[in-house]
């Protein structure tokens, strides 16, 4: 192969390939369906001059049978008159308008014959166009939906992206860092502004507080014993007179199994507010 023959070929694989690359499927198939509409419109145009031939050929045998007719009349007259020789004449004519009629007739049912089957091909090629239009739309249709699926394709990869996951945890551990940041600082601020001894001294007193509240409940339902009575005070008469005998506590009130689980809940919680101050005695 010589250098011009290569040089053609690569020539041409290049021109190929882009215009490979520049084809449009939208707009390919849009050229497509309005050359296929272009050709339909002259094969229209064609079919139209085929029928004007169609009906001249008609019309001229249509004469050409009525011309015949006359000279035949004409015959009849020359008969009539005696005229045998121009009766004669008048035949001839006729025969001459008669071959013309069949020639003509013989032309029109050929010509008939032509315009059928064009009207059966134009009827043909227009289904074909309205079936490539379906097509069109089809085609259209599942293009957008590939174009559309490849773009979510495109974002899940850059989604499953390494680094993209590494600098979300990244920031996670930085937020991490600032809120353990942010609570330290609240715990210094809480631990050593103002008066610490005075702080140490609250804290304590919300602790009595609360060992005071837990035992009332425990008391209230019946799960601790009773406070134990002080001492009478001596009065300083010189006469003792023995109190009565106490009568014993009465029994705590029965109550209601709803009131129980109530009971029982907040006694959980006032534990659990004892151990957080505890613990926070502690530090």
């Amino acid at each position: 192969m010589g250098i011009f023959a290569r040089l053609a070929t690569l020539i041409k694989s290049n021109l190929n390939d882009l215009i490979s690359r520049s084809e449009d499927p939208v707009k390919m198939l849009e050229q497509a369906v309005l050359d296929m509409q272009n050709q339909l419109v002259e094969a229209k145009k064609q079919v139209a001059i085929t029928i004007a031939d169609e009906k001249k050929l008609a019309k001229q045998a249509e004469q050409e049978a009525a011309n015949a007719a006359e000279w035949e009349r004409r015959a009849m007259l020359a008969v009539k008159s005696g005229d045998d020789v121009l009766a004669k004449e008048a035949l001839a004519r006729k025969k001459e308008h008669d071959g013309l009629a069949q020639t003509l007739k013989d032309q029109w049912s050929k010509q008939k014959q032509s315009v059928d089957q064009l009207k059966t091909a134009l009827r043909l090629l227009n289904d074909k166009i309205e079936e490539a239009k379906r097509k069109k739309n089809v085609l259209q249709g599942r293009l957008k939906r590939a174009e559309a699926q490849r773009s979510i394709q495109e974002t899940l990869h850059g989604l499953n992206n390494a680094s993209a996951f590494d600098t979300f945890e990244r920031m996670e551990k930085k937020v991490d860092e600032v809120e353990a940041q942010a609570e330290a600082q609240a715990d210094l601020a809480e631990e050593y502004s103002g008066d610490t001894l005075a702080h140490k001294f609250a804290k304590l007193e919300r602790t009595a507080d609360a060992d005071d509240d837990l035992m009332a409940l425990k008391r209230k339902m019946g799960v601790a014993p009773p406070p134990t009575p002080e001492p009478p005070k001596a009065e300083p008469q010189q006469v003792r007179v023995d109190a009565p005998p106490q009568k014993a506590e009465a029994a705590p009130a029965q109550i209601s199994q709803h009131e129980q689980d109530e009971l029982a809940a907040a006694l959980a919680e006032l534990e659990a507010e004892e151990q957080r101050e505890q613990a926070k005695m502690k530090r």
